[in-house]
């Protein structure tokens, strides 16, 4: 029995390995490891556009988006602005228009508050902000709903198999009983769609003539539509 290889790899599986050099383990990070600057890849949380950052730390903190508190929000803001750009991330210049309006906002939310000379209260500076919040959140909802769909080649596929299955044909058992009920059924259903033809009576306008001519012979006093009862 090998007793010290054993107690080798006892002592190996007790320990945590932070990497493994040649298949070798290390235990430990060496004081003198050197790493080139451009070795690592530093990956950030990726959102779609300003608006879903901002939604994402309005949402991540519970704040209300139809009351936002700028001055947090505008901050975190940059924060992760100024990651991008240290990160030598390419900044897209929506970020950069997001995050000038945002200061906009912040700087007239610090400004005294004057009403309107008609009297009708000013529009509060975050109103198109919120507006623009809500209908990407809706979007966005919307797409993750469709996205949850069943999608054909990615939760189920389509196949398409052709049996050749050769299917007898059972003709139902008859008597000559049902036979004849069945013509006697057919016979009276034909009398029940019998066609007729319908004459009109022909009258001349001399026959209305010599009716009128008639009745008006025999009564004195006579109202108009019964002459024509």
């Amino acid at each position: 029995m090998n007793t010290a290889a054993d107690s080798r790899h006892s002592a190996l599986d007790s320990k945590e390995v932070y990497a493994r050099l040649y298949g070798e383990p290390l235990f430990a990070i060496p004081q003198d490891l050197y790493i080139p600057p451009q070795a690592l890849e530093v990956v950030l949380q990726s959102f779609e556009g300003p608006l879903d950052l901002l939604l994402y730390l309005i949402r991540k903190q519970n704040f209300d988006v139809l009351d936002i508190p700028m001055a947090e929000v505008t901050e975190q803001y940059l924060e992760y602005v100024e990651q991008l750009r240290q990160s030598n991330l390419e900044l897209a210049g929506e970020y950069l228009l997001m995050a000038a309006l945002l200061i906009e906002i912040k700087s007239r939310m610090l400004l005294p508050v004057k009403k309107a000379d008609t009297g009708e209260e000013v529009e509060d500076p975050r109103a198109e902000l919120v507006r623009r919040l809500l209908a990407y959140e809706q979007m966005k909802q919307a797409a993750l709903d469709l996205d949850a769909l069943p999608r054909v080649e990615r939760d189920f596929w389509v196949v398409h198999a052709k049996a050749d299955l050769h299917i007898e044909e059972i003709l139902p058992e008859v008597c000559a009983e049902d036979l004849r009920q069945a013509w006697q059924n057919i016979l009276r259903r034909a009398k029940l769609h019998q066609s007729h033809t319908i004459t009109r009576e022909q009258l001349s306008v001399r026959d209305h003539m010599s009716q009128i001519l008639r009745r008006l012979s025999t009564t004195e006093f006579l109202e108009f539509n019964q002459l024509f009862n």
